[in-house]
């Protein structure tokens, strides 16, 4: 089989971010299947326009993003980004498109492509557009809206089968589309994988060996709302000053961070501030934190996202924290791997973190049925779930 893959914010595992794109690509190649994947250089660290990873061959267009960029400048990046989806698309031979949102714009030339190409098409929903940019202010006029709405049916409905990645996602698309036409599959806990790599790691942490720490790995942008963490840490300061923050990312909010912890007198004390970090050596951060966490602002729409960070803390064994409600809370709930603290309210959130983590067996316990919960989302089982999804939008 031939594929044609889009994403724009793939990664390998030298790369900071999610690698769900690369894990299931080169799981394909390694079946014997021709995956072309179509994405961005967005992180700088590509240094040709092809290269072949894992016998992936994977075009990077010259196109830098981060999420410090105003909404405009983002929406240019995305139609860059189109343009070159189709242009180069239309000169590949392939039987199946795989494409993965956000954006949801990459279904403009995915579609183009499946009537020029006569391919099948599987579209990957990550975060439900144009739901969460309408729900934080990013498309408010009317106008816009409808256009929108129009782009997310006329995707649905092109599309011979729909992957999303939560129980919520799906809830919300089966009131647009037959559910029959979505399978869920989830983020990935790569268990195995985090453990080889935790040995290779070579990472260098600013805090006191066998220190407690609350780690929080991952963007910083204004819907993370990791700021939180900065007034939980001061007010963690009073109560117990032997517990440390870890916070390593970046984003819009990165600044803003590291002002308020210098206010506060916590900077390089008891709050610690690093750069983003590759995938391959998240393992050395999470094998250090007593905690780690999953932060959103207080936003409905939130409550399915299937986060990244959650799953690399599942994997790595450890007792996760969140601040919000939803389908992962409930996991958490149900398994006692983690806890969940309010969404704004950093005085309580301190007392019940400080609760916690005095209490060694309840830790223990969590960091149990955080591995056992992690075998869930395993990478393997989830590609299995993929593939069979592939298989009978190929052959059904």
């Amino acid at each position: 089989m031939r594929i044609l893959y889009i994403h724009q914010y793939f990664n390998t595992p030298e790369m900071p971010g999610s690698t769900r794109s690369f894990e299931f690509a080169k799981r394909l190649v390694a079946r014997g299947d021709t995956v072309y994947m179509l994405t961005t250089n967005w992180q700088g660290r590509s240094n040709s326009s092809y290269s072949m990873v894992e016998g992936i061959h994977v075009f990077w267009a010259p196109l830098f993003y981060n999420n410090k960029m105003s909404y405009i400048n983002r929406i240019f990046i995305f139609v860059q980004f189109l343009w070159y989806i189709f242009s180069l698309g239309r000169k590949l031979n392939f039987d199946l498109i795989i494409a993965s949102s956000t954006p949801l714009t990459i279904a403009l030339p995915s579609i183009l492509l499946k009537k020029l190409k006569g391919a099948k098409m599987l579209f990957e929903i990550r975060d439900l557009w144009p739901q969460l940019p309408i729900a934080i202010g990013a498309i408010k006029s009317k106008s816009l809206i409808k256009l929108s709405k129009w782009l997310e049916n006329k995707t649905y409905n092109n599309s011979d089968h729909i992957i999303c990645l939560s129980p919520g996602m799906k809830k919300e698309l089966g009131s647009i589309i037959s559910e029959n036409k979505i399978t869920i599959i989830t983020n990935l806990s790569d268990v195995l994988g985090f453990q080889k790599q935790q040995e290779k790691s070579k990472i260098s942490i600013p805090i006191a060996k066998n220190s407690p720490i609350i780690l929080y790995a991952g963007s910083f942008g204004r819907i993370n709302g990791v700021v939180y963490l900065v007034e939980i840490a001061k007010e963690m300061f009073k109560i117990n000053p032997n517990l440390y923050f870890l916070l390593a990312g970046d984003g819009y909010d990165k600044k803003k961070i590291i002002d308020t912890s210098k206010k506060y007198g916590l900077f390089n004390k008891t709050l610690y501030c690093l750069d983003y970090v590759s995938k391959d050596q998240i393992p050395k951060l999470l094998s250090r934190a007593t905690v780690t966490t999953s932060l959103f602002i207080n936003l409905p729409e939130m409550e399915n996202n299937s986060a990244n960070k959650f799953f690399d803390g599942l994997a790595a064994g450890k007792p996760i924290m969140i601040n919000y409600g939803g389908w992962q809370a409930e996991l958490i709930k149900d398994s006692g791997s983690g806890f969940r603290i309010p969404s704004n309210d950093a005085i309580n959130s301190a007392k019940i973190i400080n609760e916690i983590l005095s209490d060694k067996a309840k830790l223990d316990q969590m960091s149990k049925a955080s591995i056992t919960l992690a075998k869930k989302f395993d990478v393997d089982t989830n590609y299995q779930k993929f593939i069979a999804v592939v298989d009978n939008v190929m052959y059904s």
